[in-house]
């Protein structure tokens, strides 16, 4: 077990930046203001110090192996509505929010004006119409698949290094505190945070996405693969050149299951892996990322997105309203999302929040998309107690890869949120920032991390992305073109592991991603 880092621990002590913390009795009341949570007895601890233990026969599953949600697993449908069930168990009562959320995330928003006032607002420059264009059935999107294919459900972030003279942000400040050298970016003066590839009627769009990929053999024992590398381009820029210094980082949509379990974990759980110099040797040093939260005014654990962007579910639902729809909140409240002020036409053109709704998605509605993105279910494993699958386990142990895709963790006991309180869940993520080598690199820092470092992705559910989504891409741009090629890809922290892949035998390598297809 790693050591909180003195930096961090005297941080803590003083603010309430980390929900689910023990600490004093004035910051355990702010803390709870903002993620309501029953703290654990010591005898609930020593039961789950007990059942996250890591295993030690790998000749049969261990107890609950099969239900990784806990009691919020649903079953494992055969078919692409695999992603798009309400957690296993959630109230009937309760289940109308869900429909009424789905309802929401599946909306196709209109531009202004129009007659239709409850969906109008989109854009005016956008990446997709509704959240479920990017998250196809709730599950992964994929890169351009060709000259005619579309990117809707990918696209590129954008920043430039800041200047020395640039006010420092909150967070910037908080960060330094904790002595943080990451390089600060700004959004692109000219075109934001990321490139939107739509725009309305009068609209120019931002860009076209474009890629070219370069091939290169891997060999291994017994077998050789085939790594493809992409360089990813903005093409047809419409509003002039990027900025001198941008750095672009291409994201496909990562699939929406168990995200409100992963907010429930203990953020103490979270910390206590972080290891940033390496103390114990493993060449694991995972950090956290610390990030603003606009819900709750203060600096948090960063949990969301490809490199922990983002705080909560809500938080993460309303800054992809804002950057891929265009969609207004009450969060983030300016009608014409990531818009620039160098995009006049833009931000001058009519939008839809000049109704009832005050903001063109209302705080009901956020409220509802959060509800709906907080419990997609986690299906049940697959031929989980099979001998080929036990042994792909052992061989996923027995490389290292537990070291940053944690297997096991138990959720807090949360007020108001019963479908994710108190459960044991089997995501295969840390929540915590790594560097993944060169060869993933987007050179691009993103609040804490580096631009070589990338949030540990959960594992659970990822062998059905072919049945659910049709293709096998994976990673953060959808280079890999299969599980193993994901492994291959891994470096840095992860080189040693991936190494260890190379070297097994065709048949164990073969039941390791067995395994992985069983999560």
């Amino acid at each position: 077990m790693r050591h909180l880092p003195l930096a961090t621990l005297f941080a803590l002590s003083l603010t309430p930046v980390f929900p689910g913390l023990p600490r004093s009795a004035e910051n355990d009341q702010m803390t709870r203001s903002v993620h309501p949570v029953i703290f654990r007895t010591a005898e609930e601890s020593a039961r789950v110090a007990a059942v996250t233990a890591p295993p030690t026969d790998f000749s049969r599953p261990e107890p609950f192996e099969a239900n990784p949600a806990g009691a919020a697993t649903v079953r494992a449908r055969s078919d692409a509505d695999a992603f798009s069930q309400p957690s296993g168990n959630m109230s009937f009562e309760r289940e109308l929010d869900f429909k009424l959320g789905n309802g929401l995330f599946k909306k196709l928003w209109v531009s202004s004006p129009s007659s239709t006032l409850a969906s109008d607002g989109l854009g005016p420059l956008y990446n997709a119409r509704s959240c479920q264009r990017c998250h196809l059935k709730d599950g992964r999107g994929h890169p351009p698949e060709g000259p005619e294919d579309d990117a809707v459900s990918m696209f590129l972030r954008v920043s430039v290094p800041a200047m020395d003279h640039v006010e420092v942000s909150d967070i910037e400040a908080f960060l330094l505190s904790l002595g943080d050298e990451t390089q600060r970016t700004r959004p692109d003066p000219v075109y934001g945070g990321q490139l939107q590839d739509f725009g309305v009627a009068g609209q120019v769009a931002e860009y076209r996405l474009a890629v070219d990929w370069d091939e290169t053999p891997v060999e291994m024992t017994g077998e050789t693969a085939t790594l493809r590398r992409p360089v990813w381009r903005a093409e047809d820029l419409g509003y002039g050149p990027l900025a001198p210094g941008a750095m672009l980082s291409p994201r496909v949509a990562p699939q929406m299951i168990g995200l409100g379990l992963l907010e429930a974990i203990p953020a103490a759980d979270i910390l206590s892996r972080e290891d940033p110099s390496d103390a114990d040797g493993d060449g694991i040093s995972g950090r956290a990322q610390i990030v603003w939260s606009f819900e709750h005014d203060q600096p948090m654990l960063g949990r969301f997105g490809w490199k922990a962007g983002a705080a909560t579910v809500r938080e993460q639902s309303a800054a992809a309203f804002a950057g891929d729809i265009g969609i207004s909140t009450p969060l983030f409240p300016d009608p014409w999302g990531d818009c620039s002020e160098a995009e006049a036409a833009c931000r001058t053109a009519p939008h839809g929040d000049g109704d009832d709704r005050g903001t063109e998605i209302d705080a009901q509605g956020l409220d509802l998309v959060t509800f709906y993105s907080r419990n997609l279910g986690v299906p049940a494993r697959r031929d989980f107690d099979t001998p080929d699958v036990l042994r792909g386990k052992q061989m996923f142990h027995e490389a290292g890869c537990p070291a940053c895709h944690t297997p096991k963790f138990v959720t807090d006991r949360m007020e108001g949120q019963p479908e994710q309180s108190f459960q044991l869940i089997w995501p295969f993520t840390d929540l915590l920032l790594h560097d993944m080598g060169e060869g993933l690199a987007d050179n691009r820092p993103e609040g804490r991390a580096s631009g070589r470092e990338w949030r540990t992705p959960p594992l659970w559910g990822i062998g059905l992305t072919p049945q659910v989504n049709g293709h096998s891409y994976y990673l953060h741009d959808g280079r890999a073109r299969s599980l193993l090629e994901a492994v291959l890809w891994h470096g840095g922290e992860a080189q040693a592991a991936r190494d260890r892949v190379t070297r097994l035998s065709p048949e164990d390598r073969a039941a390791l991603i067995r395994y992985l297809e069983s999560l």
